[in-house]
């Protein structure tokens, strides 16, 4: 997502490469939807389904966590007044946002997927929540909320020690393991039915990668070798958990919640694969040419890319469905959407006003 400050004298060259990557990570995890979701419930149809879906979609679950970062890396702690941080967040961020969400409500009654009813409940929806067309704005919600605690976050990181960070990014971790805890023994630490906020909520979810962010800029610069070894090592880790938890749970489980549980961005191997990424992604350099020039333009409308996604993606896969075999239909879905959604994205740039739609 576009992050660039008004402060920042000149680009960091990796995060350009960071945010289409992710961006590109999270189309692919949508693309794999057709072959396990069917509504609200667990639509796998086959066994080698379930090993590509597995195998694929494990490998882009840092996709969320590394647009989090990335949305984060430059801008904590803050630089000038809180004021000025909100603006220019609602400007880029809320605005759009806002627009996409009424696209997605109205839009898809004019190809015949909804009735004019459907539209109404749609835009009432919308005072509280996403409706079900536009589900992966459930991010922009969560970043939102990042967003309005980066001024309660900025004065502690400008006052605290290394082994302070380090203390909280310790508790934080520890967190990531509470939903595999908990399949073993329930509520703990002060959790019941009238209290769900036990005694690490606030050090919980993804506060976390905001911190982890800032310790990396501050306090890791190591050298390629080491970033290697340690980036391709942790992801692997995480990669090779995520989806061999994910393969077993298509045998037992009877809903998406129970299937889903090694995918939670909040979970250790999540967080393993995406310090892991953001480790190696940090080493990319190459901030000249047509290759950079290429990934600044697409880093600059990846917010755009990622909020109309949805709606390339639905064509793409009526297109391509049953044509080919399970992983070359999800490769090929997620890359023609993407594609689509960067030319797309580049046109909309062009409009008076585009900064209220793309970002």
């Amino acid at each position: 997502m576009q992050i660039k400050d008004s402060s920042q004298a000149e680009r960091i060259v990796f995060l350009d490469y960071l945010r289409v990557i992710a961006c590109f990570m999270v189309i692919m995890v949508h693309s794999c939807e057709f072959f396990f979701i069917d509504g609200d419930s667990i639509g796998i149809r086959s066994v080698s389904d379930g090993f590509w879906v597995s195998a694929i979609d494990s490998a882009f679950r840092s996709s969320v966590p590394l647009f989090v970062m990335a949305s984060s890396y430059l801008l904590l702690p803050m630089k000038g007044s809180s004021q000025h941080f909100f603006k220019r967040r609602f400007v880029r961020v809320v605005v759009p946002f806002a627009v996409w969400s009424l696209l997605y409500a109205i839009l898809p009654w004019s190809w015949g997927d909804i009735t004019y009813t459907d539209v109404q409940a749609n835009l009432l929806q919308l005072l509280w929540n996403f409706n079900g067309a536009s589900g992966h704005l459930w991010f922009i919600y969560m970043l939102i909320g990042l967003y309005m605690f980066m001024p309660v976050l900025s004065p502690w990181l400008k006052e605290t020690s290394k082994r302070g960070e380090q203390v909280f990014l310790l508790i934080w971790f520890l967190t990531t393991f509470w939903h595999y805890g908990k399949l073993l023994v329930g509520d703990v630490y002060g959790e019941c039915y009238w209290n769900e906020f036990h005694t690490f909520w606030y050090f919980s979810g993804f506060i976390g990668y905001l911190v982890l962010a800032h310790y990396i800029r501050t306090y890791i610069n190591w050298s390629l070798k080491k970033s290697l070894l340690v980036g391709v090592s942790l992801f692997l880790i995480g990669y090779l958990f995520t989806a061999i938890v994910y393969y077993h749970r298509t045998f037992t489980a009877t809903q998406l919640q129970e299937l889903e549980l090694s995918w939670r961005f909040c979970s250790f191997n999540v967080v393993f694969m995406t310090f892991g990424a953001f480790l190696i992604v940090k080493k990319i350099s190459f901030g000249k040419g047509r290759i950079y020039n290429f990934i600044l333009q697409l880093s600059k409308l990846s917010y755009g890319i990622y909020l109309m996604h949805i709606f390339i993606l639905g064509f793409s896969y009526k297109l391509l469905e049953g044509y080919f075999s399970t992983p070359v239909t999800i490769l090929l879905v997620g890359t023609s959407t993407f594609c689509g959604c960067c030319i797309l994205a580049k046109l909309l740039s062009y409009l008076p006003g585009s900064k209220y739609i793309v970002g």
